[in-house]
């Protein structure tokens, strides 16, 4: 039987952030007949086994810090159980679950043609779809977007590695495990320690260097990785995992691992999880069939403005592996759809990748915009960059003993005689919420003086950032 044959203008691979951020703004804004293919939920990582869930479990371990700081207000708050992550688990998934049908709401809302299945090139213009019962349709289309997103990697060449599980494998976890260990240090890793251990799991990190966050400011990266330490989560610095091992009487894990010369090993473990970085999620795409380029480590090669090698073939998001980061996938995909289809005032719409503000939901949490310290130096010249940075302890932590204060640490890079601000760091609480609208300063050209014009707010920790001298 042949396959049945269906056609289209706009034809985006990936239901995930940039794909239905595309899609979305083609048929509704634009009046593009557009079709989306999804194989998975609708959402991508993001919403299913990423930024929305990881926040969800964010807010239950800031909680558990409040529970324990709030005798320093003279609250006596007694749990009469401990913390039911099960309970928590089963109404995190419940409202993913929503969001999902929320998401494919708004694609019937905005006129999109939603197809379930997995997508494969034919051609520039011609991809087969194999749907959940097997059967395949060829659907043809004028344009054709890739944004299918990555796969987060568990390396093959260690043995034993098959028996962690990876980032999406966390949101899995149905009971609270007693101890697990983490192997990585960006943003998963550190996000999922400080969740971890503010829940009072014993929690083992395994770093290859010396501190986490290596592609932060050195600020950042010397900040959080000792307040880690401060909080009780066991670093494994310099540290390579050479095998992982399964007690099969008991179901626990043992991770060796080499420091230098040295052999050394964490057992009894429930869990362990990689976040040693994602994959772009390409096998199978006919990629080398219809001829779309991609670099030495998988992603799709495209330009500025979303465009491949081959025309009528655009990419995006994390496939591309340029600033993988969900608003950014969706600002790229608005973009692109506004190019392509909203008429000569749009025709060089494309999104601008400097400057881009991101925040790790870490322990303290952390905020960063433009270039680190080390960046500036190269890129301008000792002499032509100015630093500006403070140390402080934040007001909510005045009641407290001094053993229990988190740090509060801020900088600002600056530039050239007029002291642009080029790059912007800060860490403590509220830093994810504080950087959006210090991000539009930075966005906009602010220079030192422009903070320092602008009349500080208090008591916040956030007037330290334009009082600094």
């Amino acid at each position: 039987m042949a396959p049945i044959s269906k056609e289209t203008d706009f034809l985006v691979i990936g239901g995930g952030s940039g794909g239905l951020g595309a899609a979305r703004a083609a048929s509704a804004r634009y009046g593009t007949r557009t079709m989306v293919i999804e194989g998975k939920r609708l959402g991508g990582t993001c919403v299913n086994v990423g930024c929305v869930p990881k926040k969800v479990t964010f807010n239950a371990a800031a909680i558990a810090e409040t529970l324990h700081q709030a005798q320093a207000y003279g609250f006596s708050v007694q749990e009469t159980a401990p913390f039911d992550w099960t309970t928590f688990k089963n109404k995190r998934d419940a409202y993913i679950t929503r969001l999902n049908g929320i998401y494919e709401r708004n694609l019937t809302n905005d006129k999109v043609e939603y197809v379930r299945g997995w997508a494969k090139l034919l051609s520039r213009n011609s991809v087969e779809v194999t749907l959940d019962d097997g059967t395949k349709t060829v659907v043809n289309a004028k344009k054709i977007l890739i944004a299918v997103g990555g796969n987060p990697k568990v390396p093959p060449q260690i043995p034993g590695a098959e028996l962690g599980i990876n980032s999406d494998g966390f949101f899995d976890i149905d009971t609270l495990p007693k101890k697990v260990a983490l192997i990585g240090a960006g943003y998963i890793a550190v996000e999922f320690a400080g969740m971890f251990n503010a829940l009072g799991v014993e929690t083992h990190l395994l770093i290859r260097h010396d501190t986490v966050l290596r592609h932060f400011d050195p600020m950042i990266q010397e900040g959080v990785t000792g307040e880690y330490e401060r909080l009780g989560v066991k670093l494994h610095k310099r540290s390579t995992t050479t095998k992982v091992e399964k007690d099969e009487q008991t179901g626990k894990l043992t991770v060796h691992y080499t420091q230098g010369e040295t052999e050394g090993l964490v057992s009894d473990l429930d869990h362990l999880i990689w976040a040693v970085g994602r994959t772009p999620a390409t096998a199978g795409l006919g990629l080398e069939e219809a001829g779309v380029k991609v670099d030495k480590k998988g992603h799709i090669v495209a330009d500025d403005y979303q465009n491949t090698n081959v025309e009528s073939v655009y990419a995006l998001g994390d496939v591309t592996g340029r600033v993988e980061l969900t608003p950014v996938a969706i600002a790229a995909g608005r973009k692109l759809a506004a190019r392509l289809y909203g008429g000569e005032q749009f025709s060089t719409a494309k999104l601008d990748y400097a400057d881009i503000p991101s925040v790790v939901f870490a322990h303290p949490e952390v905020g960063s915009i433009g270039l680190t310290e080390p960046e500036a130096i190269e890129r301008y010249g000792r002499d032509n960059v100015t630093i500006y940075k403070t140390n402080f302890t934040a007001m909510y932590y005045a009641m407290m003993d001094p053993a229990e204060k988190g740090p509060t640490a801020y900088k600002l890079i600056c530039a050239g005689p007029e002291e642009k601000v080029v790059g912007l760091h800060i860490m403590g609480l509220g830093s994810g919420e504080m950087l959006q609208g210090f991000g539009v300063a930075v966005k906009m050209g602010a220079t030192k003086a422009d903070f320092d014009s602008c009349v500080a707010i208090h008591p916040t920790s956030a007037e330290e950032l334009v009082t600094l001298r």
